[in-house]
């Protein structure tokens, strides 16, 4: 067995140009357990030169792994999914301790990231040229997909390893070279270890290129670079906003995925105990720090009082607290700033007239599941992503109205609607404003073969699959004069 990493310091270095070395800032950066802020390593933060040296190393590499033979590739990423089987309890035991991640949240999130890989290694037999007709006597067209040359990317706390491999697999796969910023919280299962797979994997130096800092210590040099062509960042909605304007002025792609409301839908047909199930899942997987989270069931008036009364009941009875026992569901909210952001939430609710189903409570750095009902759609708690353990009822009276309150928020990422008439329910599903929407199931979903992204303020572009192919490749139109052509003068 290939072992990854013994322990923490095994990788909380910068990796640049297939080397593992301390970065260049003068910061030194304490990555914590969420769960009793216990001390896992300290990490010397890259710089902006660091950002320098990882890009053109990127740059000089790419040339060469565009060109190396597609089997190359596909080998190299075969390697790096044994290597991650072989060591899944130990990515587990990281996601656990550095993410705060459920048992259970870590092991769907491992199975999601050898997902994308193997669907990535596909790409290289997928980029094959065509030919396609011309209009012209005697031309040959002839369409070349390429490699879009670096990627930075940029990923999120809350599914540290899947959303990093989400980017990275397919980009590399593509013949890109990548330089990747991970979340500093999370540098090291969102990150580093990755850094390690591949690197054992056998994939040759500066194709991978890992920086462990954040943007006070590098500002906006990892976008406005001139040498990356696609930038992919998944995160909240105010920094993506920020991400794709500097990437727009610079005249580079952008990848974002970005913040959610996601609505569940409750229609008057629909069976109560699956939606119930399918809502506490929805809701509530990671204390509810899913971009794809329920915030806000709607539910119809008729039902809507058993549907409250069997929630509660459920979410009541849900194990939380430390992550390491593996009963466990709800652990440790990121940091303090995030649990006081999320009780400011729900303090705002209460006194905009929200009444308090469950009302949960604080043990340490876990809050508790909350449930509030009476909650209108206009409310400060409705219109925000409240990426906690808690969510908003809000009761309707005709389908007329609950699509217009679904699409009554500036997000459009993921949503739901349980109905027993699934006709009906796709229907329905159709006329909801979101990238994603779920019929009998919750919003929580990502299949690798199945176009991942949002509408309005929840992104542009997709992930996963042929759309991922699209996202960091480029075409290229070549054509041959195979007989002279004749010119008009």
């Amino acid at each position: 067995m290939t072992t990854i990493a013994k322990v923490f310091g095994d990788v909380n270095k910068q990796f640049i140009n297939g080397v593992w070395k301390e970065g260049s800032s003068r910061t030194r950066a304490a990555i914590v357990d969420p769960y009793d802020n216990s001390v896992l390593t300290e990490v010397v933060l890259a710089s902006k030169e660091d950002v320098d040296e990882a890009y053109h190393t990127a740059k000089e590499a790419q040339e060469k792994w565009s060109g190396t033979p597609k089997e190359e590739k596909v080998r190299v990423i075969e390697r790096a999914m044994s290597i991650l089987e072989e060591n899944k309890a130990e990515v587990i035991d990281m996601l656990i301790r550095e993410s705060g991640s459920s048992t259970l949240k870590a092991t769907i999130e491992v199975k999601a990231a050898l997902g994308i890989m193997n669907e990535a290694k596909t790409f290289p037999n997928r980029m094959e040229p065509v030919k396609i007709s011309s209009p012209v006597p005697g031309k040959e067209n002839h369409i070349y997909r390429k490699a879009a040359g670096v990627v930075g990317i940029i990923a999120p706390f809350n599914f540290p390893f899947h959303l990093s491999m989400r980017s990275i697999a397919p980009a590399i796969a593509t013949g890109n070279a990548v330089v990747h910023k991970p979340d500093l919280q999370t540098a090291i299962s969102g990150g580093a270890i990755i850094a390690k797979i591949f690197e054992l994997a056998g994939l040759p130096k500066g194709v991978l290129n890992v920086l462990i800092t954040n943007s006070a210590e590098i500002g906006n040099s990892f976008i406005q670079h001139p040498i990356p062509r696609v930038i992919s960042f998944t995160g909240s909605t105010p920094a993506g906003r920020k991400v794709g304007s500097i990437a727009g002025e610079n005249l580079k792609r952008a990848a974002l995925e970005l913040g959610g409301n996601n609505p569940f839908i409750v229609l008057k047909d629909a069976d109560l105990k699956q939606a119930v199930n399918a809502a506490a899942f929805g809701g509530f997987l990671h204390q509810g720090q899913i971009c794809m989270s329920i915030n806000r069931i709607l539910v119809h008036r008729n039902v809507h009082d058993k549907f409250v009364e069997l929630l509660v009941a459920k979410l009541s009875k849900i194990p939380y607290g430390d992550p390491k026992n593996p009963e466990v569901i709800i652990g440790p909210i990121i940091n303090e700033k995030h649990i006081q952001e999320i009780l400011s939430l729900v303090k705002t609710a209460k006194a905009e007239g929200a009444t308090v189903a469950l009302e949960g409570k604080r043990v340490g750095n876990v809050l508790t599941p909350i449930v509030l009902t009476n909650v209108s759609n206009n409310s400060t708690i409705a219109q925000t992503e409240i990426f906690g353990p808690a969510v908003s009822i809000i009761a309707y009276d005709s389908e007329e109205e609950v699509l217009k309150l679904a699409n009554d928020t500036e997000f459009g990422l993921s949503s739901a609607v349980f109905t027993s008439n699934l006709e009906k329910g796709i229907e329905f599903a159709q006329k909801i404003e979101s990238g994603m929407t779920h019929v009998n199931d919750q919003t929580v979903n990502d299949e690798p073969e199945a176009p991942f992204g949002g509408e309005k303020s929840s992104g542009l572009g997709r992930y996963n699959g042929e759309w991922a192919l699209e996202e960091f490749t480029t075409m290229k139109w070549i054509s041959v004069q195979r007989e002279d052509r004749q010119y008009p003068f």
